[in-house]
């Protein structure tokens, strides 16, 4: 869904890294849709997705899925001390970066509701300033 012939598309982009990933990843795809977003939207996976169910499904809302490998930080001292042990695993966001089909992407977690309208337009690359040893943030 490119702007012009010569130019790569946007892109919304999130993950999912289970089968239960992939019903918040949905509802990413269908809020985005509901706003009226001609960007492309695209969903990250890992091998973890078992149910083919459930990958068809993402392949009814998403204009790609794309399988990535897990990037798990494998750092159960820090993860434990959060109590959230599944979070090892949110280094495989990074391969976010190697989307380099598209000009922009911005990264929307599978548990984000939207509400983005003319984020393309910001110039630079930012994120918002929240402590990351509190708060669980991708988007």
């Amino acid at each position: 869904m490119s702007d012009s012939p010569n130019i790569l598309p946007l892109a919304f982009v999130t993950l999912a890294t289970s089968d239960s990933y992939c019903q918040g990843a949905t509802v990413v795809a269908r809020s985005l849709r509901r706003h009226g977003t001609t960007r492309c939207i695209v969903v990250m996976v890992t091998p973890n997705i078992s149910d083919q169910s459930s990958r068809k499904a993402l392949e009814n809302v998403f204009d790609e899925v794309i399988t990535v490998d897990v990037k798990n930080s494998e750092d159960q001292l820090h993860l434990s001390m959060l109590g959230r042990p599944e979070l090892g695993v949110t280094f495989t966001k990074l391969h976010c970066w190697n989307l380099t089909q598209y000009n922009k992407c911005v990264f929307l977690d599978a548990d984000t509701l939207v509400s983005l309208v003319g984020i393309f337009h910001f110039r630079e690359f930012s994120l918002p300033c929240v402590s990351l040893v509190r708060e669980n943030i991708g988007a």
